[in-house]
């Protein structure tokens, strides 16, 4: 069996962002799907880089996975890494796995060793988006909790994401916080993103405060690359601490983990250079007693289903991401996505990643092109 063709589609699914899916076609009438990561603005590079590394898989084997990712970082990109090549890669590894597992008729969790659980449990996410005052957040995380979910994420933190914030903003996250606790009571998990957003002296003072709400981890109250930094906040807070979606491969990993900068790792499937990465760096994580739960800012289809055949695989694993607001939108572009029931998602038993994409859907919703979103100047960042 040998790739005939690498297609790829940027679609806007109607909320925030584009989305990205790439399909693998072969000689012998399999085809697989993948999902490559996209932000805002930066989508049209993740397609130039599916388009320029596409044609380098024709001839080849969807089998050879690992030197997939191995020639296109050593050779196609001279070991010059970038969030859109990882993309790229992640989203064609993928329906290499996907190609691979409908060829063996096999779901891809039993290629990779097999399932060490039978269901998966993820957290909603993209609930939280638009809202003001803590009563807001408090009555939108009881209609979700309501729906079955026992764990809820969101960032209190409010706009613009800075290094350094005021007293009002840290207020404003504390109100914010006990009022959804209140809301929601003591048995759901509260799971707290704070983006790469702060300096320690910011971090330690709010997550301290924030502990005595019983939360279930704080994540990445500041950048991945100030390793020592997290490790310093981690020892501090009395929350667990989480760090990884925007590091890429295992050698990123390395330094958290030495460091021990982190109790739960995030690296997502769509750019981390896909399922096998992501396994393997589960695998590296096992041994410093660091648990895994996958980050997916993606569509509930093709990168989720990805999250959850490694995350079967994992001794390691917790739970993973679920985008509420995309789960429409994936109705309308797969007959079969995953969904969850009561907080989890069973395994699929069908061959490869289990669904299938509707093409011709994804050719009616074209991706949306961004206007110039207002980005700060001098004048707007105050004294």
């Amino acid at each position: 069996m040998k790739i005939t063709a690498v297609k790829s589609y940027s679609v806007h699914p109607g909320w925030r962002k584009n989305l990205i899916f790439v399909k693998v076609e072969t000689d012998e009438g399999i085809h697989g799907w993948g999902e490559a990561y996209s932000q805002y603005d930066r989508d049209r590079a993740v397609m130039a880089q599916l388009e320029s590394l596409g044609p380098y898989m024709v001839g080849r084997s969807p089998f050879d996975i690992k030197h997939f990712t191995q020639f296109a970082f050593d050779d196609y990109a001279a070991r010059r890494g970038s969030v859109e090549l990882f993309c790229a890669i992640s989203g064609i590894e993928q329906a290499m796995w996907d190609i691979v597992g409908k060829a063996c008729k096999q779901p891809v969790y039993n290629l990779l060793g097999g399932k060490v659980r039978e269901k998966i449990r993820v957290y909603a996410n993209g609930w939280s988006y638009g809202m003001k005052e803590p009563d807001d957040y408090a009555r939108a995380a009881e209609k979700v909790v309501a729906q079955g979910w026992t764990a809820l994420k969101f960032d209190p933190l409010p706009a613009p994401w800075r290094t350094w914030i005021p007293k009002e903003h840290e207020e404003r996250a504390v109100r914010v916080i006990k009022a959804i606790r209140n809301a929601v009571g003591p048995d759901v998990d509260i799971l707290i993103d704070q983006h790469r957003r702060l300096a320690p002296m910011h971090a330690i003072r709010l997550n301290k405060r924030l502990a005595e709400v019983g939360l279930y981890w704080m994540e990445e109250p500041c950048q991945a690359e100030f390793a020592e930094e997290m490790a310093y906040i981690r020892r501090e807070i009395q929350v667990p601490v989480v760090i990884g979606e925007a590091t890429y491969t295992k050698t990123g990993f390395r330094t958290l983990l030495e460091k021990r900068s982190a109790d739960i790792l995030n690296p997502d499937v769509a750019c981390v250079g896909g399922i096998l990465e992501l396994k393997e760096i589960a695998a590296m994580a096992e041994p410093f007693l660091v648990a895994v739960s996958p980050h997916n800012y993606n569509s509930t289809t093709v990168a989720l289903a990805s999250t959850v055949h490694a995350s079967a695989t994992m001794p390691n694993f917790i739970i993973t991401e679920y985008f509420l607001p995309f789960v429409e939108f994936g109705d309308t572009i797969c007959r079969n996505q995953l969904k969850p029931k009561n907080g989890y998602i069973d395994l699929p038993t069908a061959p490869g990643l289990g669904i299938d994409m509707d093409e011709d859907a994804l050719k009616r919703v074209p991706a949306k092109p961004y206007t110039l979103r207002k980005l700060r100047h001098p004048a707007d960042e105050g004294p």
